[in-house]
């Protein structure tokens, strides 16, 4: 299947593909809203649900603009490489249940950000320093 092909046939599969997509195909976060499903031998993720994935997608945009000093990218419209952007997913989201839990092990996404909330009531108010630090504790990628 060509690219072309592969992508309009992955419009009209995923209705909502998630946020989080590179973290959950690595493994080093699971969500309980995630759903797996397979097209031209590709591995995708998909959201159950239109509100876990608009907070997601929320959570997200905010751990680009957090890591863009560390990554070299101030411009967030503009995508990662593959090895950076897993740095901002699973990184992030390492970096926010480290601050928030002490530990590094994100179990379920869609929970995290249902404490985060709980936490400091809006996205925009996450300590994301501190996140950052986190991150680079919590996360080491593939040589770490």
């Amino acid at each position: 299947m060509d690219e072309s092909a592969f992508r309009q046939r992955m419009a009209a599969v995923i209705e909502r593909p998630c946020s989080f997509e590179k973290a959950i195909l690595s493994h080093c976060v699971s969500c309980a809203r995630s759903e797996r499903m397979q097209i031209a031998e590709r591995e995708l993720v998909s959201c159950q649900t239109l509100a876990s994935l608009s907070r997601c997608n929320e959570l997200h945009l905010h751990l680009r603009r957090a890591f863009a000093f560390a990554l070299g990218q101030p411009d967030v419209t503009v995508p990662l490489p593959h090895a950076q952007e897993k740095r901002v997913q699973c990184g992030g989201l390492q970096g926010i249940q480290y601050v928030l839990y002490d530990s590094s092990e994100v179990e379920n996404v869609d929970a995290l950000l249902v404490g985060t909330l709980q936490q400091w009531g809006v996205l925009a108010d996450v300590p994301y320093s501190e996140v950052i630090h986190a991150a680079a504790r919590c996360y080491k990628g593939r040589h770490g």
